[in-house]
């Protein structure tokens, strides 16, 4: 068994405190290398149940000698998040401590490597130029030097995963259906059978959505190495697949749905050739996807309670009617209207709003924004 659990207490933390991350990683082959992670938002429970299904499986596949790659699985990746209680709720998606969303700000290696590249570090074959790609990416990642606790968490993580040939962000939206965000170098080739599997309702690509979030500093890299040192004589490929799996809303957290999706999970891996067991190939979704600057965010004209008039996975029109802010004082209702066709893929969950608060998300096909971050808070 190549079954090994790493426990490691973070640096940069206060005095007599200490938190700790769990690790676990399978396999010593030569195979391709997934890195999934669970957590990162420390509020988004869902990936955490899914996560330790995929632990079971994996133990067991481990026994049985499948495991023919490498796989690092981190079920809880945020101990800062999870201890993070503010009379009596759970404030898992921010760091109190800075303010800064906890699944943004990581380190982007790109050009940090690109401008490391010298005169024959690359050759004529595209997987040989891959592994040098990713141990120079480990190196410059493991050079990082934190300040913060926060930051030590970031630089642990992404020095796990920098080198993987796959990565699965799991998170959770408000009250929403399964989807999954990539970039378009990712899609369809990296990420489509895994939207199949897991059954995405929707699929959001960006060649940079904003604010350094993490499956974005594993994946876009390879971008910029690609357009710096690629050619004819230096192919560069495609080094690593990043997706964030958004399993659906915070209150999904469901043992049945949860076992569903890591034995989804476990058949990517197989797919891919990280684990030695036969998957089943799935139907072409490359038309699912949607750009990420299409999403018609509808927002309230003013605060007051919210009153939905569709619900998730319907598919809506520009111009309908999809929600009412209700003053209870004055009586006073104000419509909320679609501006973009497609499908209600998230609403939010607190049905009080405050003015210009998103209340639902469409998947719209027609770009929307043209400039600035595409990521909310």
């Amino acid at each position: 068994m190549t079954h090994q659990t790493d426990i490691i207490t973070l640096p940069h933390g206060r005095p007599g405190t200490a938190r700790r991350l769990t690790i676990h990683r399978f396999g010593s082959g030569s195979g391709p290398k997934a890195y999934i992670q669970a957590g990162l938002h420390a509020g988004e429970l869902p990936g955490m149940v899914v996560a330790r299904h995929l632990l079971d499986h994996l133990i067991r596949l481990d026994g049985e000698g499948r495991i023919k790659g490498r796989v690092v699985l981190v079920p809880m990746a945020n101990p800062i998040g999870l201890d993070q209680v503010l009379l009596g709720g759970h404030v898992g998606r921010f760091d109190l401590a800075s303010g800064v969303n906890f699944n943004r700000a990581f380190a982007d290696l790109g050009d940090t490597v690109a401008d490391a590249v010298l005169p024959g570090d690359l050759g004529p074959d595209a997987d040989t130029n891959r592994h040098v790609l990713q141990r120079a990416l480990a190196r410059a990642a493991a050079a990082l030097q934190p300040r913060t606790e926060a930051d030590a968490l970031r630089k642990l993580l992404l020095s796990h995963a920098v080198d993987a040939d796959y990565v699965l962000d799991l998170h959770c939206d408000s009250e929403a259906v399964m989807h999954l965000y990539t970039t378009p170098a990712c899609w369809p080739l990296g990420v489509a059978d895994l939207a199949a599997r897991l059954h995405a309702r929707a699929v959001f690509l960006a060649d940079r959505s904003g604010g350094e979030p993490f499956d974005e500093v594993c994946s876009t890299p390879w971008d910029r190495l690609r357009a710096r040192h690629g050619g004819p004589d230096t192919p560069i490929p495609v080094g690593c697949s990043a997706v964030t799996v958004e399993l659906r809303g915070e209150a999904d957290v469901d043992d049945g749905l949860a076992a569903a999706d890591a034995a989804a999970l476990i058949d990517h891996l197989c797919w891919r050739g990280i684990i030695d067991v036969p998957a089943p190939a799935m139907p072409d979704l490359s038309d699912l996807a949607t750009p990420l600057a299409g999403v018609d965010r509808v927002r309230a004209p003013v605060g007051g309670v919210t009153l939905y008039h569709v619900s998730l996975g319907d598919q809506v029109q520009a111009g309908d009617h999809v929600a009412t802010i209700l003053d209870p004082a004055s009586g006073e209702r104000h419509p909320c209207h679609a501006t973009s066709d497609g499908l209600v893929w998230s609403r939010t969950q607190c049905r009080y709003a405050g003015p210009n608060d998103i209340l639902l998300c469409i998947a719209g096909r027609q770009l929307l924004v043209t400039s600035g971050p595409l990521l909310t808070a």
